[in-house]
């Protein structure tokens, strides 16, 4: 068993934050798991993945924030904000800007518009997401060697908390990623390279979050609040159309897959804290 007190600070959230990007892929995997799927399942996966991204947007994301900014003696309401709303204009401008350039230069692309901007919009969210996040590993591992030497045992069992949390987090939220983008027309190869593709920024983050841990706890609120607003603008804009349109009669599939995702999401953050 590796012994985490033998490495540096930064090996230290290197080590955490691979292990959360694995179980990113792993949530991504379930994409093979599936050969055809009915109307009724795509819009319980769809609503299932809106679900998932309201849940993180506030138990993963602005409720820490908000405890972070009153820790800072800020003022959490104004920063939460101010993140939140950055956060969603961020993704509006790349639902405009990005798909067109795309299309610009690449007017034999197979798939449609509406299919880009889906795919650009859903990795966008959770990279936007899975950034904080990997910076919260890095500054708990970073914080460790400021621990008086009787505690640091304490503090290191704390940050892989923190980093086992947020892993088993990032299991749906691969699935998140990769069946939508499967289901849009996307080889299951290539919707699985999205979906853990956007947990590759984490052992990123994680690094620097624990080599620059006074400078990254200082915009650590601004940034959660920003990826939750960048999540709810995708899960309002994409997901939950996308949900309903799968079925052409009126179907209740679409909320039971949001409250079934909600749900889920819900009791992992609060269970694992």
């Amino acid at each position: 068993m590796i012994n985490l007190l033998n490495f540096s600070a930064w090996e230290q959230a290197l080590i955490a934050t691979l292990f959360t990007w694995g179980v990113t892929a792993l949530g991504a995997a379930l994409v093979f798991a599936f050969k055809t799927i009915r109307n009724n399942a795509l819009s319980l996966m769809y609503g299932f993945a809106a679900g998932v991204m309201i849940a993180a947007s506030f138990w993963s994301l602005l409720d820490p924030a908000i405890n972070l900014a009153e820790n800072q003696d800020r003022i959490p309401w104004l920063v939460v904000a101010i993140g939140f709303i950055a956060g969603g204009f961020f993704l509006y401008l790349a639902d405009k800007i990005i798909p067109a350039l795309y299309l610009k230069h690449n007017r034999h692309e197979k798939n449609s518009k509406a299919e880009l901007k889906r795919a650009i919009l859903l990795v966008f969210s959770i990279t936007l997401h899975n950034i904080p996040e990997g910076l919260a590993v890095g500054v708990a591992f970073g914080a460790i060697g400021a621990s008086p030497n009787g505690s640091q045992t304490a503090a290191i069992v704390a940050a892989m908390t923190v980093a086992i949390g947020i892993g088993l987090q990032n299991f749906p939220e691969g699935a998140a990623v990769s069946i939508p983008l499967r289901q849009s027309g996307m080889t299951r190869f290539r919707a699985f390279m999205y979906g853990q593709s956007s947990g590759i920024v984490e052992p990123i983050a994680g690094v620097l979050g624990a080599l620059l841990v006074a400078s990254v706890n200082a915009i650590l609120p601004y940034a959660l609040a920003f990826a939750a607003g960048a999540m709810i603008y995708v899960a309002c804009k994409e997901l939950i159309p996308e949900a309903h349109a799968r079925t052409k009669e009126e179907s209740h599939w679409a909320i039971f897959g949001i409250m079934a995702g909600f749900t889920l999401m819900m009791v992992l953050d609060v269970a694992l804290g």
